[in-house]
């Protein structure tokens, strides 16, 4: 006979934004007795190392590094591998404008750090051991779930858990979402992401660089030199026409239309790791809380790359509901009290709604085939790039300073 375990708070996925969630909430004061399960289908990140990189990496701001900070990880992921930025630079593929964004512009050492996924997952995961009062279970997927007095789950090892505050950080295509039946308004972008790493003739400049084309946007994103060769992550949106034709390329033809389309901004395109392909979906859960049930991350929102702020905001979704959290404690209420989730729900639905229409606008003034809109958007670009105090603040609000 299988024991049912019982947890104060269950966490469903121990990637970036669970495994953060959980230390977050373990270290504070009001929670130091909170037993945690933290639920985890795959298995441990892959190590890279040298000039292997991980295809996958976030493009971390200071509030997110802020937090990282808090938890006692940024200093160990910092001196293994990461590449600050200070500048970006972007432009219009279609036309002749740009905007140049500086970290001196607002007065700081760099506007974010560009880090693989899986380094920022291993340092999380050994934070975790450091707190006794959470369980790390894995592999197991989640297959059942109930909901009661408290919410109950059932794992695919056979283990039955319950809990009185059921997290989802299981990502976009999140198995509590779906078994607590969370509407979600959804389509697709017509657009696949191709991600890799390249190594580039010209260094980096320490700038984050992105090029607006009609058939979708290319980012090239600053790692670390590797004994004097320059690398980059790249991610190409294309319409999923062109990403299907790219990816049938050879590696050396893959290179050539690579640097062709960055316009040779870093000289040539000397080598190409291997090519994933992602079709990209925007999805939002209309609400992100139930009763005894809340959703953080890529469960409750995904957007488009084009920004790289999906791993910021799901980050400040676990700030806030941290928060919420110890709230609840320090006022004796219960975990899953609904004031407590509406709270976190009403602070993080509505700013993430806002980055989620500005970065579908993006995608669609960029897209235009309009000659009007193609001049409109020059003009504009043009103009923006003149007034200092307007970047200024759209620096501030993008790396999360006030």
């Amino acid at each position: 006979m299988v024991m049912t375990q019982n947890y104060d708070i269950i966490i469903v996925g121990a990637g970036l934004v669970g495994a953060t969630l959980a230390c977050v909430i373990a270290q504070q004061n009001t929670c130091s007795s909170l037993r945690i399960a933290l639920i985890e289908a795959g298995a441990d990140p892959q190590h890279f190392s040298g000039e292997q990189f991980d295809p996958r990496v976030v493009a971390l701001t200071p509030a997110s590094q802020h937090l990282l900070t808090k938890i006692g990880v940024w200093e160990k992921i910092v001196t293994q591998r990461a590449c600050a930025y200070s500048d970006m630079e972007v432009w219009d593929g279609e036309g002749t404008a740009n905007i140049h964004f500086s970290a001196a512009e607002v007065r700081q050492n760099c506007l974010g750090h560009i880090i693989e996924n899986s380094l920022i997952v291993t340092a999380l995961r050994e934070q975790l051991i450091k707190h006794p009062q959470i369980t790390l279970i894995q592999p197991a997927t989640l297959v059942g779930l109930s909901k009661g007095e408290r919410t109950q789950i059932a794992l695919d090892n056979g283990a039955t858990l319950t809990t009185d505050l059921l997290i989802a950080a299981d990502g976009g295509h999140s198995k509590v979402r779906e078994l607590a039946e969370f509407a979600t308004r959804e389509w697709d972008y017509g657009h696949t992401a191709i991600i890799t790493t390249v190594q580039t003739e010209l260094p980096h400049q320490a700038t984050a660089w992105q090029r607006f084309m009609r058939t979708g946007p290319l980012a090239f994103l600053p790692l670390s030199t590797v004994d004097g060769k320059y690398f980059c992550s790249i991610v190409w949106s294309a319409e999923h026409a062109l990403a299907d034709e790219l990816m049938t390329l050879n590696d050396a033809d893959f290179c050539a239309r690579l640097g062709f389309a960055f316009e040779h901004k870093l000289g040539k395109i000397l080598h190409s790791a291997t090519r994933f392909a992602v079709p990209l979906r925007q999805r939002h859960a209309k609400n992100y809380i139930q009763s005894q049930i809340v959703l953080v991350g890529d469960a409750a929102h995904n957007i488009h790359p084009l920004a790289g702020q999906g791993v910021n905001l799901g980050l400040l979704d676990v700030a806030t509901l941290a928060q919420e959290i110890e709230r609840a404690g320090e006022r004796g209420i219960p975990l899953n009290d609904f004031s407590i989730l509406r709270r976190y729900q009403r602070q993080r639905l509505t700013n993430n709604l806002l980055m989620m229409s500005a970065m579908e606008a993006f995608k669609r003034l960029f897209g235009s085939e309009s000659l009007t809109i193609s001049w409109l958007r020059n003009t504009g670009m043009h103009q923006l790039n003149s007034l200092t105090e307007l970047k200024k603040i759209i620096v501030k609000a993008a790396i999360g300073l006030h």
